[in-house]
């Protein structure tokens, strides 16, 4: 199989094909098969305003309902996936919103996207992008299902600024044959006040995207995010590597931004 290198972290060689895994852990017999186990683990930090809560609890069911994932779905051997949706902020403030469900067709998507609605809305203190990766990871390593691919897939609008580091959280989430793709959100113009800044996407690539055929989709604006998460997803389920025009971007060879910035940040504002 031919490989190309997506991604250039610790990790070596990424595989652009649709049914690549690296390192995915042994399954039970019995484990259900599935073309790929995805954790949705979306930020409800403080700097994400209520209005944009909602909009991304309705992007992520739309994305789900619409004709293109679910057609999406026919394309892998088994033709049904293995969904969770997950909200996290703080290092300690990660929610299993919507349990494993299996999605394989119209009826099933309308459930999860049902579930997804129904919750209510919280906002928590602080941002911890490494603890929303181990948190999925360990659904990821403990659901009951065996995917040919498994993926966690982060939108927020910040940087890591509590737990532990995010870029060695991410190469170890890695080797455990796991994928990680971003949305980073980017609705707002930066404030210092807001421990901002100005490239959250090149954040995103060089230090939250990882594994085989990963990427990030930004969103600049409001009118762009429930398109972003359709395309996203059907991406990921289809096992697609995207090309790259200007919508689609992937870690770069040399680091552009400090991993750390996003705690050093915070240091300087609070003091601890």
């Amino acid at each position: 199989m031919a490989c190309v290198r997506l991604w250039t972290a610790t990790m070596g060689l990424a595989c652009g094909l649709a049914w690549c895994v690296l390192g995915a852990p042994a399954r039970a017999q019995g484990a259900e098969p599935v073309d790929v186990e995805l954790v949705l683990a979306v930020d409800i930090s403080y700097s994400m305003d209520l209005d944009e809560l909602a909009l991304q609890r309705d992007g992520y069911s739309r994305a789900v309902t619409s004709p293109e994932f679910l057609n999406a779905l026919k394309l892998g051997p088994h033709g049904r996936v293995a969904l969770a949706y997950v909200e996290w902020a703080g290092a300690e403030e990660q929610k299993l919103v919507v349990d494993w469900t299996v999605v394989g067709g119209a009826a099933d998507a309308a459930r999860f996207a049902e579930a997804i609605r129904a919750a209510p809305l919280r906002r928590v203190y602080r941002t911890s992008i490494s603890g929303a990766m181990e948190f999925s990871a360990d659904l990821l390593d403990r659901n009951r299902f065996k995917g040919l691919r498994r993926v966690i897939d982060i939108s927020g609008d910040g940087t890591n600024n509590q737990g532990p580091m995010v870029e060695p959280t991410r190469d170890a989430v890695v080797k455990r044959g796991i994928t990680i793709n971003g949305l980073p959100l980017m609705l707002k113009e930066p404030a210092g006040s807001m421990l901002d800044i100005g490239q959250l996407d090149i954040y995103y690539e060089d230090c939250v995207i990882g594994g085989p055929g990963a990427f990030v989709i930004p969103v600049r604006g409001a009118h762009q995010f429930a398109d972003a998460i359709k395309t996203k997803l059907v991406l990921e389920v289809a096992g697609v590597v995207p090309p790259k025009p200007a919508m689609f971007h992937r870690a770069a060879d040399q680091k552009r931004v400090s991993c750390t910035i996003g705690e050093r940040m915070w240091m300087e504002r609070w003091g601890n």
